[in-house]
């Protein structure tokens, strides 16, 4: 006999009674395969639809969020924190104007006048100390005008006409004409006590006062050297303090 025709095998019946029970537990092997095989069926076709419906997501570019995350270009928002899209200003302050400069921004500095930049680095000083715009202008005229001794001109100068022309451009006194003579006209003063415009005095040579320059600040004095013409010295170098005789202050026009 045939079981299941639509099934497409085929049994034969065996007339021992003894064997019947092998064919019906045969029989319901093949029910459960076949269901089996249908449940899987359906299952294959759950997974298709639901790769369909991403396919489908996708060609329509609509995107499907998960937990209430939105993605957007450039930020990532969710339904409590948003991030802020507004971009925040540069700031105009600059590294150099974070920067101390003798003691000034950049900005100041730039309005600075360019002496005072200058002569700030040679004097180890601040642009603020140095006020004296004239004293620098002539500084200025005369450096590295190189040294003659009895020299007074653009071309060559020496120590004391150089010191008689500053005090007498900038300061308004009148000084002698030698270095002996312009230490014998001044006032003395203490080492501690230096003030700009005074003036400082050097034995290089012989028994009498042979040198003489204009003091500045911070221990710096500027004169008319021998070796390196117009120029700005300390008196703590090795060759200057222990020629340094002492200093005068011009207190009368």
């Amino acid at each position: 006999m045939r079981i299941g025709a639509g099934i497409g095998f085929r049994v034969l019946y065996c007339k021992s009674p003894t064997m019947k029970l092998p064919y019906i537990t045969i029989s319901c092997l093949l029910v459960f395969v076949f269901s089996s095989c249908k449940s899987l069926s359906k299952l294959g076709a759950k997974d298709d639809s639901v790769a369909k419906t991403s396919n489908a997501a996708r060609r329509t570019g609509n995107p499907q969020f998960i937990d209430q995350i939105e993605v957007t270009p450039g930020a990532v928002v969710t339904s409590r924190h948003k991030t802020s899209t507004t971009t925040s200003k540069r700031s105009n302050t600059t590294g150099a104007e974070r920067m101390p400069g003798y003691g000034l921004s950049s900005v100041e500095i730039e309005k600075a006048n360019y002496l005072q930049l200058k002569y700030a680095v040679l004097m180890d000083a601040t642009v603020e100390q140095l006020t004296n715009i004239p004293l620098l202008e002539s500084i200025d005229k005369w450096w590295g005008t190189k040294y003659c001794l009895g020299g007074a001109t653009d071309n060559c100068i020496d120590c004391s006409a150089f010191t008689q022309i500053i005090m007498r451009d900038v300061y308004k006194h009148n000084l002698p004409r030698t270095a002996q003579e312009q230490y014998d006209a001044c006032e003395k003063v203490q080492l501690e006590d230096l003030k700009e415009g005074d003036l400082v005095f050097f034995q290089t040579s012989g028994r009498s006062i042979s040198h003489v320059g204009v003091y500045l600040l911070n221990n710096k004095f500027v004169h008319a050297a021998t070796s390196g013409g117009v120029m700005i010295s300390d008196l703590n170098d090795k060759y200057w303090q222990p020629r340094y005789r002492g200093a005068g202050r011009l207190t009368d026009n």
